[in-house]
């Protein structure tokens, strides 16, 4: 078997094992925080962070929720990282936009944030103080989901089907679901391009 097929396959059972009630649960956030006039906040690492980047346009665009990535502002992210380190730098970002319990937080990351590993330990941090503000969290993470999947409100979880393909196919999958929710008919609200324009 080619590793395309192998990659294919697994794509396939990830899909087929994905939980859709977990995704409910998450449109239904997703609504409440536009209904209550509050703003979403996306974060994520690397991959992530560029997935972050793009789910906000289609969260604005599409969904009509007011949106940010701190990650999309690499000047104040470099500024605090160096001047105040990396653990901190979603957090104190998080205090200078005020965050308040009408937002809410959507964190797309492979781990979730692992203190005990030192893995994302940023959205640890983040995730603690939007607690203690009382914000709704949000997340769709890989294997078993960190930090996040411990204080999150709703969350999809990536099921692992090859232990050597975890990161590829938990980013992959973030677009996924993201795309999933904006094109939920409880959360869109404005019509995409190509679809406006195909005739039927």
């Amino acid at each position: 078997m080619s590793y395309s097929i192998q990659h294919l396959k697994e794509t396939a059972e990830i899909i087929a094992k994905l939980s859709t009630d977990d995704c409910e649960k998450c449109v239904a956030e997703l609504v409440a925080v536009r209904s209550r006039g509050g703003r979403l906040f996306i974060l994520g690492v690397g991959g992530s962070a560029a997935n972050a980047s793009h789910a906000v346009n289609d969260f604005r665009k599409i969904a009509g929720i007011e949106c940010y990535a701190p990650t999309d502002n690499v000047s104040e992210l470099t500024a605090r990282t160096n001047d105040e380190g990396w653990a901190s730098v979603f957090v104190e970002w998080l205090r200078g936009s005020r965050l308040n319990a009408k937002d809410a937080l959507l964190i797309l990351s492979v781990g979730g944030g692992n203190l005990e590993k030192n893995v994302s330990p940023n959205l640890v941090s983040a995730l603690k103080f939007a607690k203690e503000v009382g914000v709704r969290i949000i997340g769709i993470v890989g294997k078993d989901g960190g930090y996040t999947a411990q204080v999150a409100d709703a969350c999809v979880i990536i099921p692992v089907v090859n232990s050597s393909n975890i990161t590829p196919h938990s980013e992959a999958f973030q677009a996924v679901v993201w795309h999933l929710w904006v094109s939920h008919p409880d959360v869109k609200i404005n019509q995409t391009k190509w679809e406006s324009v195909v005739k039927s």
